[in-house]
């Protein structure tokens, strides 16, 4: 491993996430942060136009989340949650059951395991739903998921996302996973024929179905529409299929309602949330599932018990702050905000659809995206670093998947600020069709 300089000259020790450091470059050193807006050590200001990876909902240090996470930290800052509990983790479990989608056709959600990532929200759910046929006496262990997809970095995690340059050292190692096709715009029948047809066939093996509802993140925000979601979780039911929705990134608001689930009318078996759970300021996964699932665990046999943990589950300051953040969606207008940064998405977006250089552009609620035309298209497009390094340039933070921009930015954002966000990609645009980027 490279070792790279910091800003300050310094040596640092630090391996940082998804960084090649032998081409980086050195790390931008943060030492500040409100609203929309990052404070580099250097007199760098930045505009965070991806919510620091999709996690600040309401902008940086919102008022109100500092306040509960500093009352709690003079109260209880951890507890072992093996047999404790405490009023911050009771709250939140109580006030994300009555936020979650419910439908009197459906199975309520009614428990929360608390854990410390999406990645091990998603390992909890995928475990809940093998588990599940193992302790009735018909095991089950083929779980089904999207090509393209991606639901962590975690073993069980990775073995359900996309195989590719993410995951291909650790193939050997991945369990087996039936994959669908995307179901891209006039091809959805075709991921439709193609679970029916697993199901026909193969029922009583398959555990459970993951999901991206409506958005898949890593995979390049690829969307797809909320009646083909409704019609898969409809399979799945019919077959008795346990439908996990990973609605790690799209939870929160993302896609324009609280959960995306809402706009597909379904309720899955097990929601898997984080990111924005905690508006940004506190690692935090949960994973809700109906009492079915539950029950299938509650035994006076010992070796029935639920065996996952993570050393900080229910974490107490991490309560604070995700309670802290309900309230706040509870006191301000954020699906008015949300809707705000909808509309200049959509009327900025058909100015960049017919340049020579855009493939295609798309967003649902707050997320858009412009994906752009290139030799080499994916992750590893060269497209991304060039363009990384262009958009900090102009004060701007914007992380390319591949060869595709997307703009995720904080709640909080104002329509001025948006703007000055497409006007650089314009102007990126025009350097790359120039060759001068």
């Amino acid at each position: 491993m490279t070792i790279v300089p910091s800003p300050s000259g310094a040596v640092s020790p630090l391996w940082h996430p998804f960084t090649q450091h032998a081409t980086a470059g050195p790390m931008i050193e943060i030492v500040a942060a409100e609203g929309v807006w990052l404070q580099g050590a250097e007199d760098q200001r930045i505009l965070d136009a991806i919510s620091s990876w999709w996690v600040i909902t309401h902008g940086h240090r919102h008022p109100a989340i500092a306040a509960a996470v500093a009352r709690q930290a003079r109260t209880l800052d951890q507890v072992i949650f093996a047999g404790f509990t405490h009023p911050p983790a009771e709250e939140l479990a109580r006030k994300l059951l009555e936020l979650v989608p419910r439908r009197p056709d459906a199975d309520p959600l009614e428990f929360v395991f608390l854990s410390d990532s999406g990645s091990t929200a998603v390992e909890v759910g995928l475990k809940m739903a093998v588990g599940y046929w193992h302790n009735t006496a018909r095991p089950r262990h083929r779980v089904v998921a999207f090509e393209d997809g991606y639901h962590g970095d975690t073993f069980g995690a990775m073995s359900v996302g996309a195989r590719g340059v993410f995951t291909s050292p650790y193939h050997p190692m991945l369990f087996e996973v039936d994959f669908l096709p995307f179901p891209a715009a006039g091809r959805e029948q075709g991921t439709l024929d193609a679970f029916a047809a697993l199901l026909a066939d193969h029922a009583h093996e398959v555990a459970a179905l993951i999901v991206e509802p409506l958005v898949l993140g890593a995979g390049g925000m690829l969307m797809y529409e909320p009646a083909l979601l409704a019609e898969l979780a409809a399979l799945a039911r019919r077959h008795d299929v346990f439908l996990v929705a990973d609605e790690v990134m799209t939870g929160f608001g993302r896609t324009g309602t609280l959960f995306a689930c809402e706009q597909a009318g379904i309720v899955p078996d097990v929601m898997c949330l984080s990111k924005g759970i905690t508006g940004g300021f506190l690692p935090m996964g949960a994973t809700l599932a109906t009492r079915r699932l539950y029950d299938a665990f509650w035994s006076e046999d010992r070796g029935r018990m639920f065996f996952h943990s993570s050393s900080y589950t229910g974490n107490p300051i991490a309560c604070a702050a995700a309670c802290a953040n309900l309230e706040v969606w509870e006191r301000e207008p954020v699906l008015e905000r949300i809707a705000g940064i909808a509309a200049a998405h959509r009327r900025r977006l058909p100015g960049l659809q017919d340049h020579p250089l855009v493939r295609d552009v798309r967003c649902r609620g707050s997320i858009a995206a412009v994906e752009i035309a290139a030799p080499k298209s994916g992750y590893l497009s060269d497209l991304a670093p060039r363009l990384y390094n262009y958009f900090l340039s102009r004060g701007l933070l914007l992380r390319p998947i591949g060869n595709v921009v997307y703009v995720l930015p904080p709640y909080c954002i104002t329509n001025e600020e948006l703007d000055g966000i497409y006007d650089v990609i314009e102007d990126s645009l025009a350097a790359l069709r120039d060759r001068s980027l």
